[in-house]
């Protein structure tokens, strides 16, 4: 199993939560009633799956995220290099880019994360 891999419906509900987190586990069983029809039972299942995998933890009945949804989103971006390009992201943009030309915009705000990039470890170097 992919810990970051959602199906549709779980990333909806992990939305849900994200939106409204720390959130009380009655009131997500209340709002996965409105938002998607479900039954509490269903409600549970997709929680219980969600905090399997790490992102979210319900202790005592309140549900808070144990990470962002922009760490989450990173993560997701790891893992797809990491199934797919082996890890590499300069193997993934030779890829995406033989099929689709970057812009120059895209180009120089590539080039300006780098720079950054650098500029940060150069500062963690002088530490």
């Amino acid at each position: 199993m992919h810990p970051y891999k959602l199906g549709e419906m779980e990333q909806r509900f992990a939305e849900l939560i994200w939106e409204r987190e720390p959130i009380a586990s009655g009131e997500l069983v209340r709002l996965g009633g409105s938002a998607f029809d479900w039954k509490r039972t269903t409600t549970y299942t997709m929680l219980k799956r969600l905090c399997q995998r790490g992102i979210f933890v319900n202790e005592n009945g309140t549900v808070r995220a144990c990470m962002t949804r922009e760490e989450f989103q990173a993560a997701q971006g790891e893992q797809f290099l990491n199934d797919n390009f082996g890890g590499s992201l300069p193997v993934f943009l030779a890829a995406f880019s033989s099929r689709r030309k970057l812009s120059g915009k895209e180009v120089a705000e590539l080039k300006k994360m780098i720079e950054e990039y650098e500029e940060e470890r150069d500062d963690d170097a002088d530490i």
